[in-house]
């Protein structure tokens, strides 16, 4: 198959943790490499967001990142690209005229990119299946007046609901969120997760505690990912402050995120708000911001870490959990979303509610108090990502959709020559 993969804010080239960089650029980075692997053709369009990227970057055999020139170039915080997104479409529709990049098959990546896969299909008639990895009324029932995306952005989703060959959700919770806000047809809503990588992520020794000063007798507890409110970081610091006031335990915190290497509140004014939470809770000398760090140093964080916590208010999947429990790492998350599906409770980790520190800081109690519990769930943990949730398995599971709505178009095409 000839795919194009459309992710207009998420590019698999930009550096993680930042406000915008997070899981969907894994999601499809991985995507990408992996259906390569698989012998397909894959072109993968984002928006060009400065003046020093190439037009068109090889990423690996058989897959190409092209940045498409829409708006200004540079980084333009995704709530405020609506506007920029029919020159997005534009480009991308002229690119694409036959016979010179005709695809099989559009996946678009969030509701901006559904715009150009619906433009592709007006123009050409090419299928698109869509992964919305949030959806605008969640967000809305999350974050209230908070939320700084259009109101025109529900209007789109429902359209491209209803217009898609193929939805794909990340998780149970997603798909029921689709069919009960949306109106979505369940026989065109197909649950394919999120994947960790074998080759990336695993279970081992790490000398990562010595550079941030710590020794093996402390607990490290991990957050590690995007640095926004709704991340629900500021629960973990509270919880390490519940921890020590409930409990007598002095646990360590690493927060690995930002927009650089160096925590730099200026770049990313949430380090200098949970700063503040830190003092306020009598825990800012247990609490490190490392900054910014390369996927090939996350491996490091994981195996270094007693625990991994990620208490959002809301989350469609949560990648970071998977890649902690790949590396034997016991995870705490809230019981939302995706992590619902992912942590299984008192077996790879447990499930807390969202903005619940007395609760959190008991888990991390018993974690603490039972170092034998703790390695049993990073074994369970690792036998679980490993048999269900490993990119290539979930790729595979993507192709298969891919091929049943190509198919599905052949044959109605066939149907119609057929009538006439």
């Amino acid at each position: 198959m000839k795919i194009a993969l459309i992710s207009e804010h998420a590019s698999p080239l930009a550096p993680l943790g930042g406000t915008d960089s997070g899981g969907q650029n894994v999601y499809v980075a991985k995507i990408s490499r992996q259906l390569a692997r698989f012998g397909h053709q894959v072109d993968v369009f984002t928006r060009r967001d400065s003046p020093h990227l190439q037009p068109i970057v090889p990423f690996e055999n058989n897959v190409h990142v092209i940045h498409v020139p829409a708006g200004p170039e540079r980084f333009v915080p995704k709530e405020e690209l609506l506007p920029h997104m029919d020159e997005f479409a534009a480009w991308i529709t002229a690119y694409c005229a036959p016979p010179w990049a005709r695809y099989d098959l559009v996946h678009a990546n969030f509701f901006m990119s559904g715009l150009t896969a619906l433009a592709l299909k007006r123009e050409y008639g090419t299928p698109f299946v869509i992964t919305f990895h949030a959806l605008g009324k969640v967000r809305r029932l999350h974050q209230g007046d908070a939320d700084a995306f259009p109101v025109k952005r529900l209007a789109i989703e429902e359209e491209l609901v209803a217009r898609a060959d193929r939805i794909v959700a990340e998780c149970p919770q997603d798909r029921e969120d689709v069919i009960d806000l949306y109106g979505a047809d369940p026989q065109r809503v197909e649950v394919v997760p999120c994947g960790f990588d074998p080759e990336e992520l695993g279970p081992g020794r790490s000398a990562l505690r010595g550079e941030f000063g710590l020794d093996d007798k402390d607990f490290v507890v991990l957050q590690l990912g995007r640095l926004v409110p709704r991340k629900g970081i500021d629960n973990v610091i509270r919880a390490v402050a519940e921890l020590k006031r409930g409990h007598g335990i002095d646990a360590r915190l690493l927060v690995v995120g930002g927009e650089s290497p160096e925590p730099d509140p200026a770049l990313t004014p949430e380090i200098g708000r949970l700063s503040q939470i830190a003092r306020g809770a009598g825990v800012a000398g247990q609490v490190i911001f490392t900054g910014q760090r390369p996927r090939d140093r996350l491996r490091d964080f994981y195996c270094a870490a007693d625990a991994f916590v990620t208490t959002p208010w809301y989350e469609p999947f949560g990648i970071t959990p998977l890649e902690a429990m790949a590396c034997g790492c016991p995870v705490i998350g809230s019981a939302v979303g995706g992590i619902r599906y992912t942590v299984i409770d008192s077996v790879t980790g447990y499930l807390v509610p969202p903005n619940d520190p007395v609760q959190l800081a008991e888990r991390l109690a018993r974690l603490h108090n039972n170092p034998a519990l703790s390695r049993a769930f990073g074994r369970a943990g690792i036998l679980r990502v490993r048999s269900a949730f490993t990119w290539r398995r979930v790729t595979a599971q993507l192709a298969r959709v891919y091929a049943s709505v190509i198919n599905l178009r052949g044959l109605r095409r066939a149907a119609r020559m057929a009538r006439t």
